[in-house]
């Protein structure tokens, strides 16, 4: 049902031979790549295999962040490992804003300056890890929003995520929460008094990850939101 689906999509969105594009397709290689571009958040932004595919449940992160954004007046926002650029560009647009973005891939960079420039978004792209280029400029910022890597090493996942997508933007070490630790642990660094952070996280994590906000933080509320498929998703620490 899967592959019908999938030729379906290659019928209506793929522009070359569909009949290459089916080989390609059943040699496990992602419909999203084939066709070079998905939707998100009603923005086409391209694709490839230097990025992730960007999924329904970050559109649910991004939406969460467009509406508490509301308690901030023109803020500073940061998108961290921004890959295709998809929740950089979907907050500029939607807000009306500029944003800061920023990946450790130059590749993932290429695509997502790509992306701004086909989307009109008003972004400032850094390369670098985490919150490093963030810190070396002295940028303060309001909002953090990242979807980092989080898959343990050993973690099964799907052959045609395996296969295709790229690695880096995939998984973590310990346990999958190396980059929420390295991201909470210098935070304060960079972050307004008033301040929201906002990840996207793996359905087993919340407890961990609440762990590490206790560490740095004090006096902040944090939340757990669940994505539409009923998992933990979304991660929210604030002090509003």
């Amino acid at each position: 049902m899967e592959r019908d689906y999938n030729i379906e999509y290659l019928k209506k969105y793929y522009n070359g031979n569909l009949e290459d594009a089916i080989k390609r397709l059943d040699n496990n290689e992602a419909v999203q790549y084939i066709v070079g571009n998905v939707n998100f958040y009603g923005y086409e932004l391209d694709v490839n295999k230097n990025v992730l595919i960007p999924r329904r449940e970050t559109e649910e992160l991004v939406y969460e962040v467009i509406n508490r954004s509301k308690n901030f007046n023109n803020p500073v926002i940061i998108d961290v490992g921004t890959g295709s650029g998809a929740i950089a560009i979907t907050l500029s647009k939607e807000l009306k804003s500029h944003v800061y973005a920023s990946d450790i891939s130059p590749d993932a960079l290429i695509v997502a300056k790509k992306n701004c420039t086909k989307t009109k978004a008003d972004i400032t792209f850094y390369e670098g890890d985490m919150l490093k280029p963030y810190i070396d400029n002295n940028i303060k910022v309001d909002i953090i929003v990242s979807n980092p890597p989080y898959i343990k090493l050993d973690e099964e996942i799907e052959d045609v995520v395996k296969n295709n997508e790229p690695h880096l933007a995939l998984y973590a070490q310990d346990n999958g929460l190396e980059y929420y630790k390295k991201i909470l642990s210098t935070a304060k660094e960079i972050l307004n008094d008033k301040f929201l952070i906002a990840f996207e996280i793996g359905n087993t994590q919340a407890n961990d990850i609440k762990n590490i906000v206790k560490k740095y933080f004090k006096d902040v509320k944090v939340e757990v939101k669940k994505d539409l498929s009923d998992n933990d998703r979304m991660f929210f620490v604030y002090n509003y």
